[in-house]
């Protein structure tokens, strides 16, 4: 039962292969960069699976980030995700960034809450927050820096992601201080795999998350009117 997981929703161009049997990666690279993402992956997802030494008719299952994230990245991985299982003729399924990003937090103590901010710019985050067992305290959303913090500062709380510095400089004066606040500019591609394993694909389906509208709007004004 192999997994191959691919993650190009922010600030890296990651994949690995995960024998989801043994709970094991078997194989894996990861570059850091805001953008090549597209030029990146394949060469990436070439060498990652001759390190493993599989053939991608050998893969269970194949696991990519939805976002949100960069929309460029978030296309590249997803359809790459999506031509891999064709070939594989398995499963593609989704996994936020997140997820991924508190999984290995929660992992290690799933009695404390996990806040996962990344930096969505314009004094915003893209923020979720998980409680006991990984339950969702908070759904995902954007959220100006000032209301995250006032939203999830309800006690000790971890904070993940590349927005948790912003979280904890905004925290209200009166509560409690953040017990970790870990920079990542990504989610470790590991986590991306392992969420995919056991994800339902039939609800985990590879279509972006997205909380925002893009930036990128037509330019009504220069369009040139048709005769």
């Amino acid at each position: 039962m192999y997994v191959l997981a691919i993650d190009t929703a922010l600030a890296a161009c990651s994949v690995a292969v995960l024998d989801a049997e043994a709970d094991e990666i078997i194989a894996g690279d990861s570059l850091l960069m805001d953008r090549g993402h597209a030029e990146a992956l394949v060469p990436i997802v070439e060498q990652v699976m001759r390190d493993a030494g599989l053939d991608f008719r050998a893969l269970w299952r194949v696991a990519a980030t939805v976002g949100p994230g960069s929309f460029t990245g978030l296309r590249v991985g997803l359809s790459a995700a999506r031509g891999f299982a064709l070939v594989a003729k398995c499963p593609a399924v989704g996994v936020t960034t997140l997820s991924a990003l508190a999984a290995p937090f929660l992992a290690l103590d799933d009695t404390l809450p996990v806040v996962s901010a990344i930096d969505a710019r314009h004094g915003h985050v893209y923020l979720q927050m998980f409680g006991a067992g990984g339950r969702t305290l908070i759904a995902p959303r954007i959220a100006a820096v000032k209301d995250a913090a006032r939203a999830v500062a309800i006690g000790p709380v971890r904070l993940v992601g590349s927005g948790a510095a912003l979280v904890a400089e905004a925290w209200p004066p009166k509560e409690q201080l953040p017990l970790v606040v870990e920079d990542m500019v990504a989610p470790d591609v590991a986590w991306v795999a392992r969420l995919g394993a056991v994800a339902d694909p039939a609800r985990a389906e590879p279509r972006p998350l997205y909380l925002r509208p893009p930036d990128a709007k037509p330019q009504d004004a220069a369009r040139i009117a048709r005769r």
